[in-house]
């Protein structure tokens, strides 16, 4: 059965007003399945994985939609650079009219080589795992913003049955909602995939299985500062090598990193950013978590939990086609921390993690550090924990489950 996702409303949003428009995210969130349902009757589909198609793309790019007419959709399009370099003059010489749609598994490829005049008129959207949205069957489209505790309603309440630490073990990709998919082979096969074809069109790996200790390496780091020297000598390689590996991450998907807030703006870019990985049954799977006990007792859950939150957030701006560098965290010189940032304008959200049922007004003892940002004014806070209906913590600052994100 599909399950309606969220980016349907933006992509049709931008079908109506971009002459292409590309949808980015990693091998197995649902690009394809999302396009086959969400995109209007008449557009021609073709994959790049049909050899055929992919030999006109790169031998004869001018030619290619004339064989496949507009409108189109062409999946994994990051394997032609051919055809994305003379985009524009394809569309422009083809007899019929109609948008492009290019999906493909990594970020970076499918925009390299595009001429300049034809950037101004792609729109984009990165596309993830399941949220909880998705999975309620009422998805808003709306990237996450705290607000008064007065203004929520029932939707934050966990169907009947639903075990969340299940879920955070097993994983938010589509095919991994059926329970009768095995968890540990669908893993193991997306990995081997992941580092055969994607990490192999990036860059020219010669030891899979020190990228393979690079990912594990990661893995065990998802929710905290990024330490790149950490890194490198935990897997034996250089802090150069951890960059370039790091990147690979960032354009397959598979990672986000969230920048501190500083009032500096070159500060935000020269400060430790935190990692996080963008689909925590990925991170068990690393870290050998085989069911949702260990997961959540064990040394991690805190961070693994936090993963889990932020996911939800950054995912219901991606799906709502909102930038995701205006999600931060805060960290100062006092040790005051805040978790989550979400700058909606000129104000600032704080939003603070717990992994417990009832949290009180002490997890949003620091939110008042972010009125020493004199170009901001401070909204309502948020307080993500477990809790089964939200409740008022302090003056402007909820407790909430995650399904109220």
């Amino acid at each position: 059965m599909y399950i309606h996702r969220a980016i349907e409303a933006s992509l049709h949003r931008l079908l109506s007003q971009r002459s292409v428009v590309l949808v980015m995210g990693s091998r197995q969130v649902g690009k394809t399945t999302m396009l086959r349902h969400a995109v209007p009757a008449g557009y021609t589909y073709v994959t790049l994985d049909d050899y055929r198609a992919l030999q006109i793309a790169e031998r004869d790019p001018l030619s290619f939609f004339s064989v496949y007419p507009l409108p189109t959709v062409v999946d994994e399009a990051q394997r032609a650079s051919s055809l994305l370099r003379c985009l524009e003059t394809t569309q422009d010489q083809s007899d019929a009219r109609g948008p492009i749609v290019l999906a493909g598994s990594e970020a970076c490829r499918p925009l390299r080589g595009a001429d300049e005049s034809l950037l101004g008129q792609i729109g984009t959207l990165e596309m993830s795992g399941l949220s909880l949205r998705e999975l309620s069957g009422s998805p808003k489209v709306e990237g996450y913003v705290p607000c008064s505790h007065a203004d929520f309603g029932q939707d934050g309440k966990a169907p009947e049955g639903f075990d969340l630490w299940r879920h955070i073990q097993r994983g938010q990709m589509p095919k991994l909602q059926d329970p009768d998919v095995e968890w540990e082979s669908f893993y193991s096969e997306y990995i081997r995939s992941y580092i055969k074809r994607d990490v192999r069109e990036l860059i020219n790996i010669r030891d899979e299985l020190k990228f393979f200790d690079f990912l594990v390496a990661c893995a065990a780091r998802t929710g905290q500062l990024f330490n790149a020297s950490d890194i490198s000598s935990t897997v034996g390689i250089d802090s150069k090598t951890v960059q370039s590996w790091l990147s690979v991450l960032q354009a397959s998907g598979l990672v986000h990193l969230i920048r501190p807030l500083w009032s500096n703006p070159n500060k935000r870019l020269s400060k430790t950013p935190k990692l996080f990985f963008m689909d925590t049954g990925l991170v068990c799977y690393l870290l050998g978590w085989t069911n949702p006990i260990a997961a959540s007792r064990g040394a991690m859950s805190g961070h693994l939990f936090e993963t889990f939150v932020a996911d939800e957030i950054l995912k219901s701006h991606m799906n709502a086609g909102r930038d995701l560098r205006n999600i931060w965290f805060y960290r100062d010189a006092q040790k005051r921390e805040i978790d989550f940032v979400v700058q909606d304008g000129r104000v600032l959200h704080p939003v603070e993690v717990k992994q417990s049922f009832a949290p009180g007004p002490e997890a949003a003892r620091h939110f008042s550090a972010l009125e020493a940002f004199p170009d901001f004014e401070v909204g309502p806070g948020s307080i993500v924990c477990m809790t089964d209906r939200p409740y008022p913590v302090a003056e402007g600052v909820a407790a909430i489950s995650p399904w109220d994100i």
